[in-house]
């Protein structure tokens, strides 16, 4: 696992995201950049610039990404089953998978989610009162290798093992013992409790009067609705032998999706692997000279490890747009991982994106704003005038009167590598070159994943 660096060294080297690079491909200074080999002297045959970039890429601590293993095929299908009903949600209309679409790289191709009482999928999906979730549905890939899941990381993996979540003492020591694929076998116990995203309201949801904050009662009335389905209970005892449904809690369907998301979300074949693996044809030129230039400007300061990410936070100055999370005057704003930690140092920073699979998972950013990955890399060439200049044309219409006024603020808080970087298209075109490489073609249509049907009855939502 990369060191994480103090607090004091951020604006020194854990101070950004994405394509934060040089106007030409230089190496970085040494303040700024990690350390390993230089390629001041640039090889003159694709052997030898495939051997630098191996050098590189150990030399910032990019791996290969390792396949997990999920033993028990019946707890992934009961994770299948969850994932795609619609009983999970409050008022039986929305199921996780309508905002994590298979067809849709898993997710739904929005700048902004539409959950409760909303119709169709995908970028079809529309709200009687235009309401939106407050941020971009992130994709669901190689959860198994993340430790942070969501944008602002209140789901997090602790260096000690334990498990971290908005739940508090609410999640039980029994509880996160069942939850064996850390993070991500807690992911679900979430939105299941928010009324915006799959709770809702109404005279005929038994959960809609539960108070916010009582998750425990949220759950278990998620249990009792599973209960009286025959065929979950048996699918429940199937997965986990020895347990009665009865003893169980939605700790073990939470872990149920996060298996089948471990098991079947989880992709390691990429170009780039194959590459890494010894086969120096596994790269295009082109592929192969944008790896070179990402390694040696400065974007693997924050996108290394396995999947890409350092999994830190960081204000890139990606424009505010929606509902926002209730933050600032208003209520309007999005304070990011402030939000989890309190800390106003933390105000606008979001988690690292992963890269694996990246050019399948548009729109970019933690609220979508930015809806191309050709444009996303640009967006770090001058960042603070694109965010001045920024196009609300660009957005779908019902979010173009959204954007808030934050520019400045975002700006004056902006990771400090990211001031004053500027480059050119040819630079943008070997980044887009390489990023494609870290796409698995198994990745690219996942309707196979979606069920036949589910045990409640209830439609299985197909685009």
């Amino acid at each position: 696992m990369r060191r994480i660096l103090p607090r004091s060294t951020a604006a020194a080297a854990l101070t950004f995201s994405l394509a934060a690079c040089a106007d030409r491909p230089t190496e970085p200074s040494a303040t700024l950049a990690p350390r390993g080999p230089t390629a001041s002297a640039a090889p003159t045959s694709s052997a030898a610039t495939a051997a630098l970039v191996r050098q590189l890429a150990a030399s910032r601590g990019i791996v290969p990404l390792r396949q997990p293993s999920v033993r028990q095929p019946i707890l992934v299908r009961l994770g299948q089953m969850l994932l795609f009903d619609p009983i999970l949600s409050g008022n039986r209309d929305i199921s996780c998978a309508t905002c994590h679409l298979p067809q849709l790289a898993t997710g739904d191709g929005r700048s902004l989610s539409i959950g409760q009482g909303g119709r169709g999928l995908g970028p079809s999906r529309t709200h009687p009162a235009g309401t939106f979730i407050a941020r971009n549905a992130p994709p669901l890939f190689n959860l198994a290798a993340m430790r942070h899941l969501f944008w602002d990381g209140r789901v997090e993996r602790q260096a000690n093992g334990t498990l971290s979540t908005p739940a508090g003492a609410q999640l039980t020591p029994a509880m996160a013992r069942v939850l064996e694929f850390g993070p991500a076998s807690a992911l679900a116990m979430f939105p299941v409790t928010n009324r915006a995203e799959m709770r809702g309201d109404g005279t005929s949801n038994e959960l809609a009067s539960i108070p916010d904050d009582d998750l425990q009662a949220i759950w278990k009335g998620l249990m009792r609705r599973l209960g009286r389905i025959p065929e979950y209970r048996l699918l429940f005892e199937l997965a986990y032998p020895g347990t009665r449904f009865d003893q169980m809690t939605f700790a073990h369907a939470s872990n149920a999706i996060g298996a089948f998301m471990v098991d079947r979300l989880s992709f390691d074949d990429t170009p780039w692997d194959r590459f890494l693996a010894g086969n120096d044809r596994a790269l295009t030129r082109a592929q192969l000279d944008g790896a070179q230039t990402f390694l040696t400007l400065k974007c693997s300061i924050c996108h290394n490890g396995a999947t890409f990410s350092d999994e830190q936070f960081h204000n890139v100055a990606v424009p505010q747009i929606g509902p926002g999370e209730g933050h600032g005057a208003g209520g309007r704003d999005d304070f990011g991982r402030e939000g989890v930690t309190g800390a106003v140092a933390d105000r606008y920073q979001f988690r690292t994106t992963p890269l694996r699979n990246v050019e399948l998972t548009a729109p970019y950013g933690h609220d979508g704003s930015i809806r191309t990955l050709r444009d996303f890399v640009r967006h770090y060439s001058e960042s603070d005038t694109k965010l001045r200049t920024f196009d609300v044309s660009t957005l779908e219409a019902p979010l173009r009167g959204t954007l808030l006024p934050t520019a400045e603020q975002l700006i004056a808080s902006r990771d400090t590598i990211v001031v004053g970087v500027v480059f050119d298209e040819t630079v943008v075109d070997k980044l887009m070159a390489y990023m494609s490489a870290l796409t698995d073609d198994a990745a690219r249509d996942l309707g196979r994943l979606v069920p036949d049907r589910v045990p409640s009855g209830l439609p299985v939502e197909r685009p």
